[in-house]
C-alpha cells in the first residue's frame, strides 16, 4: 500500500501514468489473476461512472502488451507474486476507450469512433512499417485503413471490421491472438439515444464487436467495461460466448470502487477517520457481497476533506432524468420506499434494452446499474430488495425529482422553511400553488397528492428522517418527518380526498383527528407538528396542532 503524502490521482485514471508519477494507488493488481483464471473468452463488466473502470483497463492493458515493458510499474504490485507474473508484457493488445464518444450528431460521433480506432491503427502502423511484407493481404489491408484515416477519404463502412482486422493483423505479426479490451463500449449507445440517432447505430455496433468477438479466430480474449448491458439493442446478435458480471455478481466485485478496509487505509494515510458521516455520505453500495464505497468520491474527500457530493457532479445522467419522467406511479411509490433502510422490493431486469426504460423492469435496471440503486437482497434472478446507497446519491435523486415537476429549488426551499418555523398560512400557499400548477403528479386519488409533497422530500433529508407507510402508533401515518434537530419540530403528515360533493373543510379536521386517535407521534419526543390536509381536485386546505410529547 502506498506511503503517506502522495499525491492523489484526482483527474487521472491511466495506471501507467499514475504509478510512473507515484501517485498513490490501491492495489487492485489481482483483477488480472482473475481474468486469467476465469477463462471467459469474451468477458463484459457493469459498473457505475467514476467507479475505475478506465484505471482499471488500463492496468490490464499495460500487463499484458507485448509492445511495452512494464516490469518498474508493476514492481511491488500483488500480481508479481503470483504464477502469472511471467505473462507481463506477452501478448498484442488492442484498446479503445469509447467513453468520452457524446457528440450530438451522427457524422460528429462517427468521427470520434474514427480518430479512437486510427489512434490504435497508428500505433501498430509505427511497429509493422518496414518490419513486414506490406504485399500480403492481410497487412495491405491495414495499411490502406491506415491510408484513408490519414487522408480522410474513409467512410464509416470501413470503420465496421476495424478491430477484426487489427486481430488478424496483430496475430499474423506476434505469433500469438490478442487480448481486446474496450472501456466504456456503450457510451456511443447511450449518445445515440440521448440525440436521436440511436437507431442508426444498432447495425454499425453489430457488425463492429460482431465482426471482433463472435467466433473469432484471432481473438485470445476480450474484456469489456460499461454502465449497462445492452443485450437487447441488436448489437449483441448472435453474440453467445459473452460472460457478464454485473453489480450482483460476485466475481471481480472488490475490483471496482473501495472496500471498507481499502477506503480506512486511505484516510489514515491523509490524516482522517472513517466515521460516521463519511459511511453516511459515500458508503452502501453491495456489489456482489461486498460493501463498497464510492471511489471518486473518498478521493477526493481525502484531498479536501470536506463533505460535498463529488460524483453527482461527474455527469448530467440523461437516460435516468428522462426515463423518470415518464416513470408511472407505481415506480415512484418504490422510489419513496427504497430510500428507507428496508429498501424496497421490485422486479429489475439488468439487462433490458435502452429502448425499454418506459418498462419499470428495465428502468430499475438503470438505476442499479448506473448506481443510483443498490442490491441488498436478490431473492431470485430478477426479484431484488434495493435501496438508495447514501446520502450523496439521495441529493441528486432530490434533484431528478424537483425537475421532474420543473418546481424552483428556491420556492420549495421557502416552503419547507415555512413549515418548520410553523407558519402554515405561509406554507399553505406555497403548497397550494404547487397543487395548481403540477397537475401532471396529479389525478382523482388521494395517493396523488402524497406522492407530490413526499417527492418533495427529499430536499430536507439533511433535516428530517423520513419514512413513508411505515408503522407507527396504531397506524400507518403518510408521512412522518423525524427531525435530526431538537430546535426543529417533528412532522406527521395525513392526506384525505374529497369525495364528490364532500366537505373540504371538515375533511382536513378528520386528518388531523387520525394522526391524533392513532398515536402516529408515539416514540417521538419534543414538539410535534401533526398536519391534516385534504383535497379536492385542485384545491387544498390544512388543519394543525402542535403538541408536545415528554
Amino acid at each position: 500500500m502506498s506511503s503517506k503524502r502522495k499525491s492523489l490521482p484526482i483527474g487521472s485514471d491511466n495506471f501507467r501514468i499514475i504509478r510512473e508519477q507515484d501517485k498513490y494507488f490501491i492495489d487492485k493488481t489481482l483483477m488480472i489473476k482473475d481474468f486469467i483464471e476465469f477463462g471467459d473468452e469474451v468477458t463484459l463488466i457493469t459498473r457505475p461512472r467514476r467507479f475505475g473502470k478506465t484505471l482499471n483497463m488500463t492496468m490490464l492493458r499495460e500487463f499484458f502488451d507485448i509492445t511495452k515493458d512494464s516490469r518498474e510499474i508493476f514492481n511491488g504490485l500483488a500480481i508479481m507474486e503470483t504464477e502469472y507474473a511471467n505473462q507481463i508484457n506477452s501478448r498484442p493488445v488492442i484498446y479503445f476507450s469509447f467513453k468520452d464518444c457524446k457528440a450530438t450528431t451522427l457524422n460528429d460521433l462517427f468521427a470520434e469512433i474514427k480518430n479512437i480506432l486510427q489512434q490504435e491503427y497508428m500505433r501498430y502502423y509505427e511497429i509493422f512499417k518496414g518490419n513486414v511484407d506490406e504485399t500480403h493481404l492481410v497487412y495491405r489491408r491495414f495499411f490502406i485503413i491506415c491510408e484513408r484515416f490519414t487522408d480522410d477519404t474513409y467512410k464509416p463502412d470501413d470503420l465496421k471490421n476495424a478491430i477484426a482486422l487489427l486481430e488478424q493483423v496483430t496475430a499474423l505479426f506476434y505469433g500469438k491472438t490478442p487480448i481486446v479490451l474496450i472501456d466504456e463500449y456503450d457510451q456511443p449507445i447511450i449518445a445515440g439515444y440521448e440525440n436521436d440517432y440511436h437507431k442508426e447505430l444498432k447495425a454499425f455496433f453489430a457488425v463492429l464487436y460482431g465482426s471482433a468477438l463472435k467466433g473469432q479466430e484471432y481473438l485470445h480474449k476480450a474484456l469489456m467495461t460499461g454502465i449497462q448491458r445492452v443485450a437487447k439493442e441488436g448489437i449483441f446478435s448472435g453474440l453467445n460466448n459473452v460472460r457478464v458480471y454485473t453489480v450482483v455478481s460476485e466475481k471481480y466485485s472488490k475490483y471496482f470502487g473501495f472496500t471498507s478496509e481499502e477506503t480506512e487505509i486511505l484516510l489514515k494515510n491523509f490524516d482522517k477517520e472513517l466515521d460516521e458521516d463519511i459511511k453516511q455520505k459515500y458508503n452502501g453500495y453491495i456489489i456482489g457481497n461486498t460493501e463498497i464505497y464510492n471511489p471518486w468520491s473518498m478521493i477526493c474527500y481525502a484531498a479536501d476533506g470536506k463533505l460535498h457530493n463529488y460524483w453527482i457532479n461527474t455527469s448530467d445522467n440523461f437516460l435516468i432524468k428522462n426515463s423518470l419522467r415518464h416513470a408511472d406511479k407505481s415506480f415512484k411509490l418504490d422510489l419513496d420506499k427504497m430510500r428507507t433502510e428496508n429498501g424496497a422490493e421490485i422486479y429489475v431486469k439488468l439487462d433490458s434494452a435502452i429502448i425499454e426504460l418506459n418498462r419499470n423492469d428495465a428502468l430499475w435496471g438503470l438505476f442499479i446499474n448506473a448506481g443510483y440503486a443498490t442490491v441488498i437482497e436478490q431473492i431470485s434472478e430478477n426479484l431484488m430488495k434495493v435501496r438508495i446507497p447514501n446520502e450523496e446519491v439521495k441529493t441528486e435523486i432530490e434533484k431528478f425529482i424537483v425537475e421532474i415537476v420543473n418546481i424552483k429549488e428556491n420556492r420549495l426551499y421557502e416552503m419547507f422553511q415555512y413549515l418548520i418555523a410553523k407558519d402554515i398560512v405561509n406554507f399553505k400557499e406555497i403548497y397550494q400553488s404547487l397543487v395548481l400548477d403540477y397537475t401532471s403528479y396529479n389525478d382523482s386519488r388521494e395517493n396523488a397528492y402524497h406522492m407530490l409533497l413526499l417527492g418533495m422530500t427529499f430536499s430536507i433529508e439533511h433535516l428530517y428522517r423520513i419514512s413513508s407507510n411505515i408503522e407507527a402508533g396504531h397506524g400507518r401515518p403518510d408521512i412522518r418527518m423525524e427531525s435530526k434537530n431538537k430546535n426543529n419540530p417533528h412532522i406527521i403528515v395525513e392526506f384525505k380526498k374529497c369525495k364528490e360533493g364532500g366537505n373540504i373543510e371538515n375533511l382536513k379536521d378528520e386528518a388531523l383527528q387520525q394522526i391524533l386517535d392513532n398515536k402516529y407521534h408515539r416514540s417521538l419526543s419534543g414538539e410535534v407538528l401533526c398536519l391534516g390536509i385534504a383535497h379536492d381536485i385542485k384545491r387544498c386546505d390544512v388543519a394543525y396542532k402542535i403538541i408536545e410529547i415528554n
